[in-house]
């Protein structure tokens, strides 16, 4: 993984005529991401980082579509097809004190209260009014733990030290 960049999306395919683009997004903040102005790169074959500045977007379905600057036809759009999306890491803003982006969280170790290590959080899904942390188990065979981040279980999250500590509460482990 390149460390100057963060991968933000897929451009999947292209969307019409007027140099749309599909983006299968992986961003936690797509609003801000995406948003007119932004600056984004697109990682090319051979690894270089083409900059694109973001001139509209817009959800259809399950897809972020987006133009362009200077990419406003078909044509032009085309030859971003299958191309990872991505962020300058120094364009990153910063978050306020509880908030955390997805890539410092996930790989984070998790321990309950009494100091027993749960596992490891692989993967963010975002349903609906929280987000919702899968950690993957320790023990082997038992299913993935679904840690919702909520002030009630989530008790100390240190992104430094890549630690998470959770209070166990009915129910959630079972």
């Amino acid at each position: 993984m390149n460390k100057d960049f963060l991968n933000v999306g897929k451009i999947v395919n292209t969307h019409g005529v007027r140099g749309e683009v599909r983006v299968m997004s992986v961003t936690d903040f797509e609003e801000e991401r995406f948003e007119p102005g932004s600056r984004l790169f697109v990682e090319m074959d051979g690894g270089e980082h083409e900059e694109v500045r973001v001139i509209s977007h817009r959800k259809h379905k399950q897809f972020d579509l987006l133009v362009f600057e200077g990419n406003e036809s078909l044509d032009q759009a085309e030859r971003f097809k299958g191309h990872q999306l991505k962020v300058a890491f120094e364009d990153l803003e910063d978050l306020d004190e509880d908030e955390f982006y997805y890539y410092e969280i996930i790989g984070c170790e998790v321990y309950l209260t009494t100091g027993e290590h749960l596992g490891k959080v692989k993967e963010i899904l975002s349903p609906g009014a929280n987000d919702v942390w899968v950690v993957q188990r320790v023990e082997s065979g038992m299913k993935d733990a679904l840690i919702p981040y909520i002030d009630q279980v989530v008790k100390e999250v240190d992104v430094d030290n890549q630690k998470i500590v959770i209070e166990e509460m009915e129910g959630l482990l079972s």
